[in-house]
């Protein structure tokens, strides 16, 4: 049989010229292969990463922001009508929740009351087995802590910012501030002179807001 020599090279060229372009078509399939599955990992790295810091966001703000005593806070602000989380974050400023503090100026435990005040506290609420001490004891000082801020609240018609600076500086100045046109306008208190007393006021709002967000379902009512 005889074979034409133009024809059998072509055949030979023509196979060669598949065989190429098929290999770099499969070389470029693996190279964007290669690339989706590096941009995968990456991704996935990202999300882990993010997920991981989240996480871990939410660790550090909860050991900043302890919730310690939660089952008395809760039955003593229900028993009150008091915001859990304002009574924690109160307890936070306060405290950090530490039932053995005691201040320079003698008040004492989880909201820091003053022994005197514990002592009318406790005859508004008909407790006749009050001491000083017991205000060391979480359980009784929330109960006391929680009606002082509930008093507080109708004594000012709900408005918390006042009730807070009365808490801090005593309803005393309150009273002179609300009498004084340099500080209030209309009856409303429009600055607060005392610059320890106004940043307390923030530090509680901004407190309570983190307890709200961080157990939300432990504090829940």
């Amino acid at each position: 049989m005889m074979v034409v020599p133009g024809k059998a090279s072509g055949k030979k060229r023509g196979t060669g010229a598949t065989r190429s372009a098929a290999a770099k078509k499969k070389r470029k399939r693996s190279a964007r292969a290669r690339a989706l599955r590096t941009a995968g990992i990456a991704l996935l790295s990202v999300v882990l990463l993010s997920v991981g810091a989240y996480f871990l966001n939410i660790r550090m703000e909860k050991n900043t922001y302890r919730l310690a005593y939660a089952e008395a806070i809760l039955r003593e602000s229900g028993a009150f009508g008091l915001d859990p989380c304002l009574v924690a974050a109160v307890i936070h400023c306060e405290s950090r929740g530490q039932a053995e503090a005691c201040s320079p100026k003698g008040a004492r435990g989880l909201m820091q009351i003053m022994p005197a005040t514990g002592e009318w506290i406790s005859e508004k609420l008909a407790l006749t087995s009050f001491t000083e001490d017991a205000l060391y004891e979480a359980d009784v000082n929330i109960r006391l802590g929680c009606w002082y801020l509930s008093y507080l609240l109708e004594k000012y018609d709900g408005e918390k910012d006042l009730a807070l600076a009365a808490y801090n500086a005593g309803p005393g100045n309150v009273k002179k501030w609300l009498e004084d046109p340099a500080y209030s306008e209309n009856g409303r208190l429009t600055a607060i002179p005392f610059s320890e007393t106004e940043a307390y006021v923030k530090r509680v709002n901004a407190a309570s807001e983190k307890y709200r967000e961080l157990y939300e379902e432990e504090l829940a009512q």
